[in-house]
């Protein structure tokens, strides 16, 4: 548990850190469309709940990438 720490808390690669902010804003956009006042097709909300998911992926994964080459 202490290494995801200090992983997450290491420098993070410029590359990485476009891809997290990328991870983020599709997070928000699959949340946006799955909590929307309208009633929706089944399809878009399945689509909307595979964008979160997938941007939360994308996310915590740019954020565990460090550029420290001793591990």
């Amino acid at each position: 548990m202490k290494k995801i720490i200090t992983r997450a808390s290491a420098p993070t690669p410029k590359f990485f850190k476009v891809l997290r902010n990328v991870g983020l804003a599709m997070a928000a956009i699959g949340g946006t469309i799955l909590t929307a006042p309208i009633a929706l097709p089944v399809i878009v909300t399945t689509i909307g709940g595979y964008i979160a998911v997938a941007g939360g992926v994308l996310s915590a994964a740019s954020q565990l990438s460090t550029t420290d080459d001793s591990q």
